[in-house]
């Protein structure tokens, strides 16, 4: 793929596999947004990502120029602890079968998106790509970042040895447009969203959240991250990983602060300290990705409230 931005990039072919969750349809925004004209995506009813010969028909009958693979099984803990079973087979199969049809179809760029739970429990902060295998993941998301980290190695394998360009991205934690407001199987953010606004409409005096309110999290508007996901692209990286990231991080009680005020919740924060922190602090260093030009622009408060309208509107899984 030309790392021109010229009228002929405008009209190669990007396969967005996962347009529909919410990192794969602001990828597709962004796209749009940025003039290209021939965006590929698919229904789950229309191609199942787990089914290898499916795929791999796809794949020869579409030929994309470049692949962003924004599918996965994700959670929160507790759907991680729940289900690791389906998270881990789910995520390799969904991987395997995305990355070797594209190569097998002559595919040359591809950009596979993981997430920052690939990185050691604990580790230095910020966490700089070169951590990776350092020292145990955090056991309660476990499989899935096993699944990602594998997924990291494909890449890197295939491009040993059959000279592909296939580059990974991981981003923070992300919330905005489309995303999971099921408690069940929700990240942090969008559980909390749902949760203020839930008490707020009952009236409630109180809002209990899980853990004690002390780990700190680094989180990212879903936009700027398919901001950074084409700004990749353009920029013809060829490989590597690349941590994506805001770049600073807050304590989970100051983020519950941040959502309830967002919401206009006006009753009390509480903690229960029976439930699990997870890891104790995760912040991207985002130096790798900066020095090459970009940077994420919305400030955590304006993303909350931009959230929150999104929810409000119905923009959720």
């Amino acid at each position: 793929m030309s790392t021109s931005t010229g009228a002929n990039t405008k009209a190669l072919k990007i396969f967005v596999a996962g347009h529909h969750g919410m990192v794969g349809s602001a990828i597709v925004r962004r796209l749009q947004a940025g003039g290209y004209t021939n965006v590929l995506t698919a229904m789950r009813a229309e191609l199942d990502l787990t089914n290898q010969s499916a795929v791999h028909a796809f794949m020869q009958r579409e030929k994309p120029d470049y692949v962003f693979l924004a599918a996965a099984k994700v959670g929160g803990i507790y759907a991680n602890n729940t289900f690791p079973g389906e998270f881990i087979f789910q995520n390799l199969a969904i991987q395997n079968n995305v990355i070797h049809s594209a190569w097998e179809a002559g595919v040359q760029r591809l950009l596979f998106l993981g997430s920052s739970c690939i990185y050691p429990r604990e580790c230095p902060q910020p966490i700089r790509e070169d951590y990776l295998l350092t020292g145990p993941l955090e056991p309660t998301n476990q499989p899935y970042a096993i699944a990602k980290i594998a997924g990291i190695e494909l890449c890197d394998s295939y491009n040993r040895q059959y000279g592909t360009q296939y580059a990974s991205a991981m981003p923070t934690n992300l919330y905005g447009p489309n995303d999971n407001y099921d408690l069940a199987t929700s990240h942090v953010l969008p559980a909390l969203i749902r949760k203020a606004h839930e008490a707020k409409e009952r009236g409630d005096h109180e809002l209990v959240v899980w853990g004690t309110g002390t780990p700190r999290r680094e989180f990212l508007y879903v936009d700027d991250m398919a901001d950074a996901c084409v700004f990749l692209m353009e920029s013809g990286v060829p490989s590597g990983l690349f941590n994506i990231g805001i770049g600073t991080d807050v304590t989970i009680r100051e983020l519950a602060e941040a959502v309830v005020a967002a919401v206009g919740f006006e009753g009390k924060l509480t903690f229960d300290t029976t439930k699990p922190d997870g890891t104790p602090r995760k912040l991207l260093s985002v130096d790798k990705v900066k020095a090459l030009g970009w940077q994420a622009k919305t400030p955590l408060t304006e993303g909350i409230h931009r959230a929150y309208q999104s929810f409000l509107n119905g923009e959720k899984r």
